[in-house]
């Protein structure tokens, strides 16, 4: 794996799909191959009969580089239990579509992957929607310190809709645009962004509630009235009045942080997606999440830790759920 990754060099450095997988055992465990079933670090390599290929129930020659685990007894690679797993398109299409979700700061579209890679749509979809999984942030850990929380609105102008498709929900603004909250930690730059149905007190608290050490951290918002509740309950609150023209005072930058994530947002959404269904808007939040917290990393960097977060997959079944 070179130091500096780039679509050419991984197109050359991966040219079958043997070199696809074990570039991605590379990646993915180190040199620390480890059970797919029980994690188990006693596992040996099965080596191919001519050591190119083996032979599958069907009588088709695969490259899938196989592995066998002394605990279990059970056979694993290195996408079982992944994003990947089960998956018909070769591992090395795969490798390059992730390359490119971690390295285009507008992401990629669905119908794009289509054209170059030569896979069907409604696959490139899925595909792509099994990356954006990966790459949805972990809750597991609270944000501490200085959070930067600011909401934005999702979709087109309902004026611009036919009128069969305008719907009198309640959404910011007058408006059945989607909202969307987002949080980021001042310190890391790492950010969260959550959909919800409604921006007000209660869906602020519960949101940052979710993702806040709400006892040691300090809040910065604008001056949305339904930060005050939850502001009552945090180590500190400072706000700015975007109506009085302040953005920034000796206490806070305001949501300054978060205003610059939204402008990256808004133009991958518009820019390259140009629509994106509501249903599906938290994955593509995940994904645009990931690639502004990993900012400070090379694309390099990006693939090789995006590789760690493939455990576990997106059925098809999930994904096209209303």
């Amino acid at each position: 794996m070179s130091n500096r990754t780039t679509i050419a060099s991984l197109s050359q450095e991966v040219t079958t799909e043997a070199e696809a997988y074990a570039y991605f055992e590379r990646l993915r465990w180190n040199g620390n191959p480890i059970c797919a079933h029980c994690d188990s670090l006693n596992v040996y390599f099965i080596e191919p009969s001519n050591g190119v290929s083996r032979a599958t129930r069907t009588g088709h020659m695969s490259q899938r580089r196989v592995w066998r685990c002394r605990g279990c007894k059970r056979q694993f690679s290195v996408i079982t239990n992944t994003a990947m797993h089960g998956t018909k398109i070769p591992v090395r299409v795969w490798l390059m579509v992730i390359f490119e979700l971690c390295s285009s700061k507008n992401g990629v579209a669905a119908r794009e992957v289509e054209r170059k890679y030569g896979v069907a749509g409604r696959s490139a979809w899925f595909m792509l929607h099994r990356i954006r999984e990966a790459m949805s942030h972990d809750d597991a850990s609270l944000f501490v310190g200085n959070v930067v929380a600011d909401e934005v609105y999702i979709g087109g102008d309902p004026a611009n809709r036919h009128a069969s498709e305008r719907h009198d929900v309640r959404r910011g603004a007058g408006t059945d645009k989607t909202p969307v909250v987002t949080l980021i930690d001042a310190e890391t730059g790492e950010a969260r962004s959550t959909v919800v149905s409604w921006v007000d007190s209660v869906s602020l608290r519960d949101v940052i509630r979710e993702n806040v050490d709400m006892a040691t951290a300090t809040l910065h918002t604008d001056s949305h009235r339904g930060y005050i509740p939850v502001g009552r309950k945090m180590a500190g609150h400072y706000s700015v009045n975007h109506f009085a023209g302040i953005y920034a005072t000796d206490k806070t930058n305001g949501t300054n942080k978060c205003e610059n994530y939204f402008a990256q947002l808004k133009r991958g959404l518009k820019g390259t997606h140009i629509h994106v269904d509501p249903r599906h808007l938290h994955r593509y939040l995940g994904e645009f999440d990931y690639r502004f917290s990993t900012c400070d990393m090379t694309d390099t960097e990006r693939l090789a830790d995006l590789a760690t977060r493939v455990a576990g997959r997106l059925t098809y079944k999930v994904a096209t759920a209303a």
